[in-house]
């Protein structure tokens, strides 16, 4: 069972939050990268079409997907992610 000052800590609430977040970057990466490689690339290799020398599925599932999420991390740690402190704050009050 949860001790009190567990309940009350914030931080558990922000690692929960910052947890679900990751959980939802993985998911979009997965997304990017399945959908671009298997829906471009399930068809006949000689019929490829070409971004930078680069089959298009590989160029999209990999490079694009690649940049897409590098922005969507940086976004995530400037924007959504708390800094927390990893010492627990003491109780206001006299304790002599």
């Amino acid at each position: 069972m949860k001790d009190n000052a567990e309940l009350k800590d914030k931080r558990f609430k922000i690692a929960h939050r910052e947890a679900i977040i990751g959980v939802v970057l993985v998911i979009i990466n997965f997304s990017l990268w399945f959908g671009f490689a298997y829906g471009l690339g399930s068809g006949d290799p000689a019929s490829y079409n070409y971004v930078l020398g680069l089959p298009e599925w590989f160029f999209y599932s990999c490079v694009l997907s690649f940049i897409v999420m590098f922005i969507l991390v940086i976004y995530s740690v400037k924007f959504l992610f708390k800094e927390v402190p990893f010492e627990e704050e003491e109780e206001r009050g006299d304790h002599t």
